[in-house]
């Protein structure tokens, strides 16, 4: 990334990626320890993991709290759909370019953890193992915005975070396998994250002058102060050159 000065927001981005990252080796490491020591599940002794997992509860309740106020550290992908940030273009013409994918996404990952639902409850995956993939949603959630979105990519093909129509579902897509846990730490995360989607939702379908790029300069490149895309593009242009490098080098073997 030579030459280019990550943003605060970016910053903010890598920041989060890295303590999910922490908490999701953490309480995998415990879930080995003690399957393989011990013969017990994650959640069945009250230990210092019991701890951890409050600390860990108490940090997303607090990032979802604050994801309902307007932030300057967060994407304006989450941000467009405060008030404050609608600046208009002067022109009517509202254009949700991902906005027919929506439902498409929401199918499939509604099909992908009913799957594991139905595995849970067979027994075949236990609730620790429903907590590390929520855990792992919440990394995946972090490499969409900062490397690569799935969903972005294949289905919404919008053209970037800051004009993302489903934003604000990423706490509860991460969530959604705390579904089946019947732990009340679960289900707390779970109906705030929904709380966070629907309010998502309503402002949508009441302002959806906020989510076009059309309408509201605010999602315009002048104005984003992410800058996200940039350092997409460099990674891309790092992986074309160490292709380069790996192909150049492969010819001098055969040589």
């Amino acid at each position: 990334m030579e030459g280019i000065k990550l943003t605060k927001v970016s910053v903010y981005h890598y920041f989060r990626l890295v303590v999910r990252i922490v908490i999701f080796l953490v309480l995998l490491s415990q879930y080995i320890f003690h399957k393989i020591l011990e013969g017990l599940d994650i959640f069945h002794s009250p230990t210092v993991r019991d701890i951890a997992i409050i600390l860990i509860f108490v940090m997303f309740i607090i990032e979802m709290l604050l994801r309902f106020f307007p932030s300057s550290l967060e994407s304006p992908g989450c941000q467009k759909q405060f008030k404050r940030n609608y600046i208009k273009t002067g022109k009517t013409n509202i254009v949700i370019e991902d906005n027919n994918g929506v439902v498409l996404v929401a199918l499939l990952w509604v099909g992908l953890n009913a799957v594991l639902g139905l595995l849970h409850s067979y027994n075949i995956l236990g609730d620790g193992i429903m907590i590390l993939i929520a855990s792992f949603y919440s990394i995946c959630d972090l490499i969409c915005i900062l490397f690569f979105c799935p969903f972005q990519t294949w289905i919404l093909h919008n053209k970037c975070c800051a004009t993302c129509r489903i934003y604000n579902w990423d706490y509860a897509m991460m969530f959604t396998p705390l579904f089946f846990i019947k732990r009340w730490y679960g289900w707390v995360l779970l109906g705030m994250a929904f709380i966070l989607a629907l309010r998502w939702e309503l402002t949508f379908y009441r302002s959806p002058e906020r989510f076009s790029e059309a309408t509201n300069g605010y999602l315009g490149c002048a104005n984003c102060k992410e800058k996200l895309c940039v350092h997409k593009k460099q990674l891309i242009s790092l992986r074309k050159k160490l292709a380069d490098i790996k192909k150049k080098k492969m010819k001098n073997l055969e040589l």
